[in-house]
């Protein structure tokens, strides 16, 4: 474990607001790694910390290779202990990025909030030009929190468990070949559902259902349901449709022992679990949730229609 090192801080006087309880006296980094335009946001939010007296804490998993000579090593944790130290970490990055560290963080109960410089920015909802006057009101205590379940996945191979991981979007069981389907059995509670010919199967949070989910002509899930969606991949039948089931629900996926094709579990599009011809593939949803920190004026159909571009004319 690399060394711990705090930046020095002083008491900080909170403005009145809605969550005068919440203080982040310790707030931690996570950056996109390799990101060319990730340097100066961080440095202005670096500055903006310091000048505040906060403690900062860096993820050396995601920021320590960007600035080898910059930086020192002392400045730099692991992820484990971000967990286990902040009241608040920083994304710096696109969902992709919070994707990964809500993954690894999962467990520690920390809330995240998110800067967004990817594409989408569904997750990641703050905006660069607006850092500055957005943390001054969510150090103050002025934001919202929610909270958004994950999935567990596990792959059970000859009445064993063989591999594991977990997902804020998407557990998708996929064939790796071009254009070769692979069969499955579906199961929900132990009840048999169907049998089926396809490019895979996407089972989807409601975090998940505005991504590989919609695209495979699935429903957009409000946040707050607890629910999961199952999305066939181009199914080789027109009556398959895309199913939404209670979260608590136990799926699982049976890949066929007659597949030629190769296939694989994927987490999140980001960790690959490998398969064989009658593994089952055991989704649940996870014990503990992440926590999610947004601006005030945060509103979920205001993303929507953003980054869907509704009602835009053409």
């Amino acid at each position: 474990m690399l060394p711990l090192r705090r930046w020095p801080r002083l008491p900080y006087n909170k403005s009145k607001s809605q969550n005068m309880a919440t203080t982040f006296n310790t707030i931690g980094i996570i950056g996109k790694h390799g990101a060319p335009n990730t340097g100066g946001v961080l440095k202005e939010l670096l500055v903006y910390l310091q000048q505040r007296q906060i403690s900062v804490l860096l993820d050396s998993l995601s920021l320590a290779a960007d600035n080898p000579q910059e930086n020192h090593q002392e400045d730099y944790v692991e992820r484990s202990v971000l967990g286990e130290s902040c009241d608040l970490i920083i994304v710096v990055g696109g969902d992709g990025t919070l994707l990964n560290a809500a993954r690894s963080l999962v467990d520690y109960d920390v809330p995240l909030l998110g800067i967004n410089l990817g594409r989408l920015g569904f997750l990641t909802d703050v905006a660069p030009s607006e850092l500055q006057q957005t943390l001054d009101k969510i150090l103050g205590g002025d934001y919202q929190e929610e909270r958004r379940s994950l999935l567990h996945a596990r792959v059970i191979r000859d009445h064993q468990q063989i591999d594991e991981s977990v997902a804020l979007n998407d557990v998708v069981v996929h064939t790796c070949n071009v254009a070769r389907m692979i069969e499955y059995e579906t199961y929900i509670n132990g009840q048999f559902i169907n049998i089926t010919r396809s490019d895979g199967l996407i089972v989807a949070t409601p975090t998940g259902s505005t991504a590989y989910a919609l695209s495979g002509g699935g429903p957009i899930v409000h946040p707050s349901l607890n629910a999961l969606v199952l999305v066939p991949i181009c199914p080789h039948t027109m009556s398959y449709r895309p199913i939404v089931v209670d979260a608590d629900s136990r799926i699982e996926i049976v890949l066929s022992d007659s597949n030629q094709a190769r296939a694989q579990c994927s987490c999140d599009g980001q960790i690959d679990l490998g398969l064989q011809n009658g593994d089952k593939v055991v989704i649940e949803k996870k014990e503990h949730s992440i926590r999610l920190v947004h601006p005030t004026d945060y509103n979920y159909y205001g993303i929507l229609r953003a980054k869907l571009h509704w009602g835009k004319r053409l």
